[in-house]
């Protein structure tokens, strides 16, 4: 994956999504000097069905926070759209392309968009709609008649990197910050005690998909990205 640039904002949906896969590459390039910004869509409230979504929603940014940290990322702001409900489209992209006009950045991160995780799965319908919103928002915010009674247009971007992709096309080496990325997302201990099985431990399930995208990288460990230009 290139790596030379020197900001980069990763937009996701909730909380603990960078840090299913993506983190430890965020500790890699904070440890690089490059400048890494978190914006979250949702506060993740709704993510707990036995908590109330008005206990949790704080619970969840505190945390967020705290994983940010590990990781050398200083700025984390959160949009507070709600959890669950997200919709691709226009007032999706308004959002994004202001966050993206604001920021500022060369690079764009986010966790997969498409339907499947591979196989027989399928994708949160937030992580769908903010990944696609997200494709249409680098573009507009480039374009200065799109979103045009807002800031000036920022054409700056120059791909985005999509973690968690089932077709990813580049990858990063992440054997010395592993370690970084397996403590950030332990910092979401109130979610991770709603898991059971290998989601539940984070250094089990973060293990095997950072040794087989290693193995195709020719490295121990590596963090994969789809990457889209």
């Amino acid at each position: 994956m290139p790596e030379d640039w020197s900001c980069a904002l990763a937009v996701v949906a909730h909380p603990d999504d960078m840090e299913y896969g993506a983190a430890a590459a965020v500790a890699r390039w904070t440890g690089q000097g490059k400048t890494v910004t978190y914006v979250l869509v949702t506060d993740g409230e709704a993510g707990i069905a036995s908590m109330d979504p008005a206990d949790v929603g704080p619970l969840r940014r505190a945390e967020q926070e705290a994983a940010c940290s590990t990781v050398g990322v200083d700025v984390v702001e959160f949009l507070g759209l709600p959890d669950g409900l997200l919709g691709e489209g226009l007032e999706l992209r308004a959002v994004l392309c202001d966050s993206i006009r604001r920021h500022r950045p060369d690079v764009v991160l986010s966790i997969n968009f498409r339907d499947s995780w591979g196989g027989p799965s399928w994708n949160h319908g937030d992580h769908r709609a903010v990944g696609r919103s997200l494709l249409d928002a680098v573009r507009d915010a480039g374009n200065p008649w799109i979103f045009s009674d807002a800031r000036a247009a920022w054409d700056g971007v120059r791909f985005i990197a999509f973690s968690g992709s089932p077709q990813p096309t580049h990858g990063v080496d992440v054997t010395a910050t592993f370690d970084a990325g397996v403590a950030s997302l332990q910092c979401h201990q109130v979610y991770l005690d709603q898991l059971e099985g290998d989601m539940a431990s984070p250094e089990e399930f973060l293990r095997g998909p950072a040794a087989a995208a290693g193995a195709s990288l020719g490295v121990e460990l590596a963090a994969s990205f789809e990457l889209v230009f």
